[in-house]
């Protein structure tokens, strides 16, 4: 059953078209991930969908309810959260800091209370010379405690044990990434957005972010639409790919399809390198090796961009803050 669906969803910026037309579904407990050249409009229809851009028609449809006209913190309450292609951290924050800014939407104290601490009950357990006192304990105190013991379990969970305390900005580039998603985390979200999520990693820091995203499913049951250059990693973990070029959907399938689907190549290499390596490619017989990655997209760009002298879209960098270049 889908949980997020997108009917005829069109952004334009002026005369740019940066999505046009795109229907989409993701279901429920599955993994997900859209890719495509530089510039395919991935990043903005991640923005469509959290409310960050407002599209021009059709609509966007969350669990039954249509969150096109609503602002990205409505959006965050219904669970659906996000990270970002640039890490966007609070960086004079600690690690700790930064996840229960995502658990604020979640707590219920009100200012007055907040700023004079009104005691609701009284704790007991101080002795002191023969005389037993009552404490007062206010529900702020409580909520506050509750909320930072689950900013560090979240923490735990994703791998950052030993860094609770320290300040984001001191931690290394892929503790941060680690950090951003423990961050959505605490939004409580049923559908998470990750835009590029390995993106500068290292092969071993790529490969535990990989089973970390997987774990997010199988543990927590979290629905997963991810953005992703590294073929590899999208080869090796998404369900179903759909793949966008100037903002339409020009093909969607397993890994395996979207391997050989020869348009999708030559979205990424232009056509004459795509026909090149469509004739020497062989298909792999075994339907459950994902080391067919090898001979993936990423694995043709790098190929024809040596006999072509085109450089491959794949592994570049996107800028999702030009409105219509991502």
């Amino acid at each position: 059953m889908a949980l997020l669906e997108t009917r005829n969803a069109t952004k334009r910026f002026g005369g740019l078209t940066a999505v046009s037309d795109l229907s989409f579904d993701l279901d429920e407990g599955s993994i997900v991930s859209v890719i495509g050249p530089n510039g395919a409009g991935k990043t903005t229809f991640f923005n469509c969908i959290a409310g960050f851009y407002q599209i021009d028609e059709g609509t966007i449809t969350f669990d039954g309810e249509e969150i096109q006209e609503l602002r990205p913190d409505k959006i965050a309450r219904l669970g659906l959260s996000r990270t970002y292609q640039n890490i966007r951290l609070f960086g004079g924050m600690t690690a700790t800091e930064n996840v229960l800014v995502g658990e604020h939407q979640h707590l219920t104290s009100t200012w007055f209370r907040t700023v004079f601490r009104a005691p609701t009950r009284l704790q007991r357990g101080w002795t002191i010379r023969g005389h037993h006192l009552h404490l007062p304990v206010s529900s702020v105190d409580r909520e506050e405690a509750a909320a930072r013991e689950e900013a560090h379990r979240l923490l735990d969970y994703v791998g950052l044990t030993e860094r609770h305390e320290a300040l984001a900005r001191n931690l290394p580039y892929g503790d941060q990434r680690r950090l951003e998603i423990a961050r959505a985390l605490g939004t409580q979200p049923r559908i998470l957005l990750l835009d590029e999520p390995t993106a500068g990693m290292n092969p071993a820091e790529t490969h535990e972010m990989t089973g970390l995203i997987r774990r997010l499913r199988d543990d927590l049951g979290i629905t997963i639409l991810l953005i992703e250059h590294e073929m590899r990693v999208v080869m090796g973990i998404s369900e179903r790919i759909t793949v966008l070029d100037y903002g339409e959907r020009i093909a969607e399938g397993s890994p395996r399809e979207i391997q050989r689907n020869q348009r999708v190549i030559e979205a990424y290499l232009g056509k004459a390198a795509a026909e090149q390596v469509m004739g020497e490619y062989e298909p792999d017989t075994d339907a459950g090796d994902q080391a067919a990655a090898a001979t993936s997209i990423g694995a043709h760009g790098a190929r024809a961009a040596s006999t072509t002298g085109t450089a491959p879209a794949t592994g570049e960098k996107e800028n999702d803050d030009v409105a219509g270049k991502d």
